[in-house]
């Protein structure tokens, strides 16, 4: 067997519901207790079927090293992963680091995802017209952009594979800043606000959640009013006032 190959393994769910794989937790639910799930791991995923039925698919925590213990332990040589073909129109996720610059690389092309995101490690997932930059931990939707590739370059792309369930925006209300317009109005989650003249060009603090906007004036005042809109908030701080140089 290739060192680092995947390998295949049963682990029974015990009655609490959480199966345990090298020092990691699996929630299979309570309703599994008892159930034998056969595990296919390698050092990029970890696929957990039962009944060879696919129940879960996650980011894999093992090493080479951690894999060869297991072999000792009495894991055997798997088989390929057990993932359903990619067909043409269908979602898929790959993994990329986002380069210092904010960009990733999805196979020729270099896409800006954000540059708060600069040096992490996140899941992509690629539909025909959209991408969806997402943490691979929770699958909270970070990101969206505009799709460049074209379908035959969706399959080549590395370590592409069938995607999982769409990445949700967080519900955890997120602060940001917004800097008004000349006529006093701010852009939120493509939700506009007037908040009228006498705050025009001044910087408020917004709390957004699922259902509101909260603004505080630079008055001490609070704003509320009720978000019309489902779009993920795409930036943190408002946009500096632009300065005309001058031209000689």
């Amino acid at each position: 067997m290739e060192p680092g190959g995947p390998v295949e393994f049963d682990r029974v769910v015990p009655a609490s519901g959480n199966l345990m794989v090298c020092q990691r937790q699996f929630w299979m639910g309570t309703h599994r207790a008892g159930m034998v799930a056969r595990i296919w791991a390698d050092c990029d995923l970890i696929h957990v079927l039962i009944a060879g039925i696919r129940i879960k698919t996650v980011r894999s925590h093992l090493s080479v090293n951690d894999l060869a213990t297991l072999v000792r332990q009495g894991a055997v040589p798997a088989g390929p992963a057990p993932l359903p073909p990619i067909e043409d129109g269908d979602a898929i996720e790959v993994e990329r680091c986002v380069n210092r610059g904010g960009g990733v690389s999805l196979g020729q092309h270099i896409v800006l995802a954000a540059e708060i995101l600069a040096g992490r490690r996140v899941g992509i997932r690629i539909e025909p017209t959209t991408l969806m930059f997402y943490d691979l931990d929770t699958r909270e939707l970070l990101r969206t952009r505009a799709n460049p590739l074209r379908p035959e370059q969706m399959k080549r792309l590395r370590g592409a594979r069938p995607a999982g369930p769409p990445p949700r925006p967080s519900v955890e209300p997120v602060r940001v800043q917004r800097r008004a317009s000349n006529s006093g109005i701010i852009m939120v989650a493509g939700q506009k606000v007037a908040l009228g003249r006498l705050h025009r060009h001044q910087t408020v603090t917004v709390t957004v959640s699922e259902t509101t906007l909260a603004i505080e004036l630079t008055d001490g005042d609070t704003k509320v009013i009720r978000r019309t809109t489902t779009q993920p908030v795409r930036s943190i701080k408002g946009q500096r006032p632009r300065i005309a140089t001058s031209v000689s």
